[in-house]
């Protein structure tokens, strides 16, 4: 009788420690959206280009702030997207609440995976601008790509809503 127990006994641990490792090795499947495999900055710039309201506000530019614009751009075109924020920041110093330098800005940002900092300067930009047109279409097209890239469905398909109200219709002319 007392081997059956030492027998049982064994028989019971061994249960047990490959019931552990049954539970240690499996990880749970990931249920959450994939992430955007895209060029999400060409995607937001491509929602500005579809825009065809009315409304494109162009304000008028101080030529060392368009310098620097142009010197970033040139920067993003060779890859150099750290050197292109930094010329950007130094335009922001100029001129801080110019939509459009912070939208170019957000979008170096989407660059440079410093998704938090996009969507905040996409926000800022919008609030500070006009509204409608292209620019606000960049604005809220960064929201709904951070908003994918943080895997909030939710709040990517509410984004792509204030997408829309971008748009102002002009007046049929016959």
């Amino acid at each position: 009788m007392h081997s059956l127990g030492k027998g049982f006994s064994l028989l019971l641990a061994t249960g047990l420690l490959a019931g552990c490792g049954m539970f240690a090795t499996t990880p749970p499947p990931d249920t959450r959206p994939p992430l955007p495999t895209y060029d999400q900055v060409a995607a937001i710039r491509a929602a500005g280009d579809r825009e065809k309201s009315i409304i494109d506000v162009s304000p008028l530019r101080d030529p060392g702030i368009t310098s620097l614009q142009d010197a970033a751009q040139r920067d993003e075109q060779a890859g150099k997207y750290a050197d292109a924020a930094a010329k950007l920041d130094q335009a922001l110093k100029l001129n801080p609440d110019s939509p459009d330098l912070l939208q170019e800005r957000a979008e170096m940002a989407v660059r440079l995976k410093d998704f938090s900092a996009a969507e905040k300067l996409a926000h800022k930009s919008w609030s500070l601008g006009p509204r409608l047109g292209p620019l606000c279409a960049r604005n809220w097209q960064t929201i709904v790509e951070m908003r994918l890239q943080a895997r909030d469905a939710n709040g990517a398909a509410t984004a792509r809503k204030w997408v829309g109200q971008c748009h102002k219709a002009g007046i049929p002319r016959y």
